[in-house]
């Protein structure tokens, strides 16, 4: 801490200085209370002032009102050899911390530091705190009742330890929930590690949970920790929990039930401490009457289920929500911000929204990028989700395609991108709704380059 000792006796400020310099803490001397009032103006670091009571000039209680105005956040401990409980009653009054009589002794000048430094902890936390919530708030953009309702369920359980099990459309928010979950509790300083089951191939998606040590399987040219030992302390994100494996849910039950990790070839657990927080566009608990996933883990995982709204059911934020895209596109572009008209407004909430806030918000990077002018038209939307809208719509593939096989190569590509893009570029289920095998998709998306 950075401490100022205002005392107009030379023996009183060299012993607090030398024992609070013993204790690794900042000690600034003045030898009367305007000498006192000018550091802490030159000082906004200064967070805890030993103010005298009795000096020449103007006594402690009055530059202690002089310092609750201009400083309230510095605390003050009066110290008097005349001391009486008229005087400290009157010090605590003016906001004085606490008050020391002379002769001081060791213990309790360290003893008001300890406390004053816990104080000061305390009130960083809480402004921090509050700044987290703000910033919460400010990332959920939306006053519908299905969202406000959604917010007041989050900021319920995001103190707590609770499971939670985030359910809702591609595109809807899934991994903004969690994130806030994370910033809202008390593992906010801790790592934040999300891990999408259904990107990582099942073969290694254990590895990847769990570690490995060397030498366990062919590649494994190194220790490696998984993604349960990286949260530690923190939150671990399990996106698109649905499409994990039997094995690895039998596992990740495990580590629920014990607290404890195994690295793929390893002997020894080891003890961890994570919050888990799972999220899913299935219907879990159907997939778990049906035997498609643990009927015991979708319980361990569901202590609290969150359901995001698709935007559909958020009509009302549809506006809101395209005008913080398109300030945040325009200042990252160094551009006037465009208006929606409410002609537009009203053509945007009217809309389905079948890719959700995701799909709203690549439309409006995209007016950001490509709209002339300052405003936003209707004319322009459907421009700007029209057949040809892009580079490979479909009215490219019409002009640019010289013999039958290039229309062929081209219509496929735009097709299987827009399936992707839909799906939130889950191939295991975009595969399965194109009847296709997930490795003939693989090779597809490497030969046409999709991104």
């Amino acid at each position: 801490m950075k401490i100022l000792i205002v005392d107009d006796e030379a023996a009183i400020r060299e012993s607090l200085d030398l024992v609070l310099r013993f204790e690794h803490h900042e000690v600034t001397l003045a030898q009367d209370g305007e000498a006192g009032l000018k550091a802490l103006a030159a000082d906004p670091d200064i967070d805890l002032t030993f103010l005298d009571i009795k000096m020449p000039g103007r006594d402690g209680l009055a530059i202690l009102s002089d310092v609750m105005e201009q400083r309230p956040d510095t605390l003050v401990v009066m110290i008097s050899g005349h001391g009486t409980i008229d005087t400290a009653v009157e010090a605590t009054r003016r906001g004085a911390f606490d008050f020391i009589e002379k002769p001081l002794d060791r213990e309790r000048v360290l003893l008001a530091v300890r406390n004053a430094a816990q104080l000061h902890r305390l009130a960083s936390e809480n402004t921090a705190l509050r700044s987290r919530l703000t910033d919460a708030a400010t990332r959920m953009v939306g006053t519908s009742p299905a969202l406000e309702e959604m917010r007041a369920l989050i900021e319920k359980v995001a103190p707590t330890n609770a499971r939670v099990l985030i359910q809702g459309e591609n595109g809807s928010g899934k991994e903004l929930v969690a994130r806030l979950l994370h910033d809202l509790s008390p593992r906010a300083s801790g790592p934040f590690v999300d891990v999408n089951c259904a990107a990582i191939p099942r073969e290694l998606l254990e590895s990847e949970l769990f570690g490995h040590e060397k030498g366990s399987f062919t590649g494994a040219t190194e220790q490696r920790k998984g993604k349960f030992e990286q949260a530690d302390g923190g939150t671990l994100f399990l996106d698109e929990v649905g499409d994990m494996s039997p094995d690895a849910q039998a596992k990740v039950l495990r580590v629920i039930e014990e607290q404890k990790v195994q690295r793929v070839g390893g002997a020894d657990p080891i003890p961890v401490d994570v919050r888990l927080v799972a999220a899913t566009n299935k219907d879990l608990s159907k997939e778990a009457e049906e035997g498609g996933f643990r009927e015991d883990l979708y319980y361990r995982l569901a202590v609290v289920p969150v359901r995001v709204p698709p935007l559909r059911e958020r009509a009302e934020d549809v506006a809101l929500l395209a005008n913080h895209f398109l300030q945040e596109f325009a200042s990252g572009l160094g551009r006037d911000v465009v208006k929606i008209t409410d002609e537009a407004v009203d053509w945007l909430a009217g809309r389905p929204w079948p890719g959700n806030i995701r799909q709203l918000r690549n439309l409006m990077e995209r007016s950001a990028i490509l709209v002339d002018g300052d405003r936003l038209e209707v004319q322009d939307l459907e421009r700007l989700t029209g057949p040809g809208a892009s580079a490979g719509g479909a009215m490219d593939v019409f002009r640019t395609s010289k013999t039958f096989e290039d229309f062929k190569e081209a219509a496929e590509k735009l097709f299987l991108q827009q399936r992707l893009t839909e799906n939130g570029w889950n191939v295991k289920r975009t595969a399965e709704q194109l009847g296709m095998q997930r490795s003939n998709l693989y090779k597809k998306i490497e030969r046409h380059g999709l991104r």
